[in-house]
């Protein structure tokens, strides 16, 4: 059984910064609700938050991290920038406004990700230029990527001075198992991060799935999020849902057998799989 733990470090390519087995999400968590959302989280042991620019609640997520009284280098922080803003100065001054809403003046954020390879080559080359000169002050401890393919990874190798990026962060689970970006991402040594990893709860009443969850007395949701652990994915699952919030991080207690591991992976329907979006690799 692999001895997984929630307090686990994964290292990052060429960097000693590491980052946290478990995440959690808070996608579209209102901002009235994601402050508690992310103080029950840090309660029951997460020490990894993912946000984003587009989620519109990073200053509530600061406020959590702030709040919870941990000290900050114990809780891994991630936004994310859509679009560049027209030159690479007027990119870092998005990221540097998204830098402040969490850490506060001279504060920093742990990773920071392009959200979207939908920019276009000038605009990635744009947004990758403004991370690497705040990952060179310090202002981002790490840096990489979302929603990138093999392509798209590939073509950063002409301009980037920090390749590879330290993380890609795709939609992965049993039905979107992006298999090819995957192992490129593995073969290169970038972290594989897998939001939507409990497909928002849309495959709960799943045949397969449910056989495997009573199994193992498990949820559908646990069950999921342990798969994605033992594929050595980073999920990052969400909900606001106290209860549920600390089931998602109750799953270092089972394991997986090899057999039914298997039976997920034949339920892989490639890009029709996805509820978000699967990457371009070529």
């Amino acid at each position: 059984m692999p001895n997984y733990s929630i307090t686990d470090l994964l290292p990052l390519p060429n960097s000693a910064e590491r980052i946290p087995r478990l995440g959690f999400g808070v996608y579209r968590s209102p901002t009235d609700q994601c402050v508690q959302s992310c103080l029950k989280a840090l309660d029951v042991g997460y020490r990894h938050i993912d946000t984003a620019q587009f989620y519109a609640n990073e200053t509530e997520v600061g406020e959590a991290v702030r709040t919870s009284g941990l000290p900050r280098d114990q809780v891994f922080v991630t936004t994310k920038i859509l679009s560049p803003a027209g030159s690479v100065e007027a990119t870092y001054d998005k990221l540097l406004a998204s830098v402040e809403k969490i850490g506060g003046p001279g504060g920093y954020v742990d990773l920071f990700l392009i959200h979207s390879s939908s920019s276009g080559p000038s605009g990635r080359k744009q947004l990758w230029q403004a991370l690497e000169k705040l990952h060179g002050e310090g202002r981002a401890k790490s840096i990489g990527v979302s929603n990138f393919g093999v392509k798209h990874i590939e073509e950063m190798r002409s301009y980037a001075k920090v390749w590879p990026p330290h993380v890609n962060q795709i939609e992965l689970h049993p039905w979107c198992q992006q298999r090819t970006i995957d192992e490129y991402c593995k073969k290169n040594g970038i972290i594989v991060e897998a939001y939507s990893p409990i497909v928002r709860n849309n495959k709960a009443h799943d045949p397969t799935l449910v056989d495997v969850a009573k199994k193992y007395n498990k949820s559908t949701q646990q069950v999921l999020i342990r798969y994605a652990l033992q594929k050595e994915w980073v999920p990052l699952p969400k909900t606001d849902d106290a209860e549920r919030i600390a089931s998602n991080a109750d799953v270092f207690d089972f394991d997986i057998s090899t057999e039914d591991m298997d039976i997920l992976d034949t339920l892989d329907q490639g890009s029709a799989g996805a509820i978000v979006e699967a990457v371009e690799n070529e």
